[in-house]
């Protein structure tokens, strides 16, 4: 076969499984926090973006800034994020995470690591430098196929 037919099934295997268990992850996280799907997504957006406004949390997760302004209310009560002012707009509110929020999500990032570093162990040096180089290049052709 091929290496264009062979190509795409072994990137959709390896998309399934890889998804499979990340999902299962996030779900074993989300049971421990006892937070919802969009909380843990607000948080992840604070580690990554640092400090945002409760619109763009919004625009990331397809609701209204009321519903957004709701679950951040929940976070903001279990003191994982907090709530200031922005300076160009007093009217509107800037999300940060707080030390509890930050220890928390990168203790769920860890964890989800953790998983990546037993494929390690998996793996000879020469088949890691391999898909090192192969996942390198993929990576940048999905970026190139965004744009």
């Amino acid at each position: 076969m091929s290496p264009t037919k062979v190509f795409p099934e072994v990137i959709r295997e390896w998309s399934e499984v890889f998804m499979q268990r990340s999902m299962r992850d996030f779900r074993k996280f989300m049971d421990e926090t006892g937070l919802s799907f969009s909380q843990i997504n607000i948080l992840m957006r604070l580690i990554h973006a640092g400090t945002t406004g409760v619109s763009e949390i919004g625009e990331q997760l397809g609701v209204s800034n009321a519903a957004a302004s709701q679950a951040v209310d929940r976070l903001v009560i279990l003191d994982l994020i907090k709530r200031t002012e922005d300076p160009a707009d007093r009217r509107a509110k800037q999300l940060a995470l707080t030390q509890k929020g930050r220890i928390l999500i990168e203790s769920g990032i860890e964890a989800r690591s953790r998983w990546v570093e037993g494929l390690t162990d998996a793996l000879t040096p020469d088949q890691q430098t391999m898909i090192v180089a192969a996942l390198t290049l993929l990576t940048a052709a999905a970026r190139a196929t965004e744009e």
